[in-house]
This record gives structure tokens, sequence and C-alpha cells, in this order.
């Protein structure tokens, strides 16, 4: 029954995706969305490409950070699938996190850490989320003469609510005893041992300031620089609007994403990315096109992150088997 329920899940959240498209293609004119795809200028989408490419190699420094922080000693040769086996099962599994549990998995094979492993993971997304509020907030202060809606504004404290919310359960004694006593359920056991033992992983890695300040800092880069590949893709189609709108509307379309009804955020991205940029007088079929080109640049990368990850998973499996 479990399985069944979970295929049917997995079936749902395709199904959304799928009724999400169907949605936006049915308010554009699908031809002329082909069109404006096809006249991007292909060198500012390559340079769009590489400043991809590049925010993954700084989330890759950021969990490698935290996995040092961690005493976790283990090789490139190794660090490397795990990683690129999350980007890519973060494009196919529900909302943008499902890789996370795959890398987590995959390290806490090789490590024999899963505490310690699943620790950095949550810390390394953390992170990201607090980067994302953070250029969200700095974006709203300096764009705040520009954009008067209340949806925006909303969206944005509501974020900042998360954040707050998810720090005190983690790491305020109070709010986390709480918690505690409700999962202490008769049938719990081990569960709760793990959640205590990732509970104790996580303020050691917090004890840590230095690298804590070190891994927010390429956060707040990395999510700065998620609204200037939108922007970019949006030049190589001729949209000329302020980079501030891009800095404001990125974080809560990426926040939106996170949800967990759709597949790698398909569906969800560009519905929001439609709705957003509509308010600044885009017409959808030049948003969409911009979220599809983005969506595009991403599964290149997940592709190859796909490839790494099983070419080298039966090497690494037989490397742990004589360990």
């Amino acid at each position: 029954m479990a399985i069944l329920k979970k295929i049917s899940i997995f079936f749902l959240r395709i199904s959304i995706s799928i009724a999400l498209l169907i949605f936006l293609f049915r308010q554009v004119d699908v031809n002329a969305l082909g069109s404006i795809m096809q006249g991007a200028q292909a060198l500012l989408l390559f340079i769009a490409f590489l400043v991809t490419l590049f925010i993954y190699f700084l989330c890759f420094l950021r969990w490698q950070m935290l996995l040092k922080a961690a005493a976790i000693d283990i090789s490139k040769a190794k660090l490397i699938p795990s990683f690129a086996g999350g980007v890519f099962f973060n494009s196919v599994m529900p909302s943008t996190i499902g890789g996370d549990l795959v890398r987590g998995a995959d390290l806490s094979l090789h490590t024999g850490k899963p505490g310690a492993v699943v620790a950095t993971v949550i810390l390394d997304r953390l992170n990201g989320y607090a980067g994302l509020v953070a250029v969200a907030l700095l974006s709203l202060m300096l764009g705040n003469e520009i954009i008067r809606d209340k949806t925006i504004v909303s969206s944005i404290l509501i974020l900042t609510f998360i954040l707050v919310f998810i720090l005190l359960l983690l790491f305020n004694e109070f709010f986390y005893s709480k918690i505690k006593g409700l999962l202490h359920a008769p049938n719990a056991g081990k569960a709760i041992l793990f959640l205590e033992n990732i509970h104790d992983e996580m303020h050691v890695l917090c004890a840590n300031k230095k690298v804590l300040l070190k891994s927010f800092l390429i956060s707040f880069v990395v999510q700065g620089l998620s609204p200037v590949v939108f922007y970019i893709i949006a030049l190589s189609l001729d949209i000329r609007i302020p980079l501030i709108y891009f800095f404001i509307f990125f974080p809560i379309i990426g926040a939106i994403i996170l949800l967990p009804i759709s597949i790698g955020g398909l569906g969800l991205r560009d519905t929001a990315t439609v709705f957003f940029f509509a308010k600044v007088g885009i017409a959808k079929d030049m948003s969409l096109a911009v979220s599809l080109l983005f969506f595009f640049m991403v599964l290149i990368i997940a592709a190859i992150g796909g490839l790494i990850y099983v070419f080298t998973l039966r090497n690494r499996r037989l490397q742990h088997d004589k360990a």
C-alpha cells in the first residue's frame, strides 16, 4: 500500500506540472512562442549558461566547505558524483530539493556518518534559503519606489517569517524541546535518535561561525546571480526592463518552486514567472519563453550531472563493498 501511495503521489505531481503547462500554453500563441525562443541571441544565452554553471560550482564549494567543517574527509572523486546526482534528481523529483535526499543518502553510504552528512545537506539548503531571503529583502528596500504591489511585499514577508520559524525550530532550545516532545511517539524509536543526532550535528556545524559566515556569503552570491541569469535570458529576447525587477521577483519564484507539488518545479516556475512579470507589463509569451529557456539550461546541466552519477555509480559501489 505504501508503494502504491508513493506512485500515486508521484503521478499526481506530474499531472500538476502538465496541467500548469497546458494552462499556460493555452494563454499564448504556441507558434509565436516558438518564434520568440528561436529568435533569442545565442551569445547571450551562452553567457547565461556559463553563469548558471558557475552558480552550481559555488553550490558545490559551499557543500564541500560544510562537509570539511563536519570533519567528513572525502575525495572529490566521490563528492562530485554525489553532488552531480543531486543536481540531476532535483530536476526529476518533486520540488527542487528531491536531489538533496539522493546526495545525502549517497554520501552517507560512503562515509558511514549519515547524521553528519544529512546535517550538512540541511544546513546547505538552509543557507541557500537564507541567501534567497536576504536578496529579496535587500531588493525590496532598494526597489520600494518602483514596486508598491501588496502581493510582492506580502510574499517577501512570508518568506522572511518562514526563515525565522525554521531558525527558531532548529536552534532555539525552547522551540526544539516542544517539537521533540511531539515527536516522542510510542513507536518512534530509531527515528527520534536519528533526528536528535542530526540536531546535534547541526549545532556542531553552527558553532563554527567562520564557516557559517562563508557559506552564507556564498549563498548570497548564488541567489544574487540567479536573477542575473534570468535578466540575461530576457535581454537575449530583447526584453528591456530594469534589473531590480528580477532581483525582487526571482527570490519569490525560487521559493514557490520549493513546494513539493510538481516535478523539478516545472509548471510552477513558469506560472509564477508569467504572473509576476505581468505586473510590469511583460507579455505572457515573452515571460514564458524566458522561463522555458532557463529550464532548458538547467535540464542540460542536470543531464550532465545524471551522466556523471550513472557512469561512476558502479565503481563507487565496488569501492564501498571492498571497504
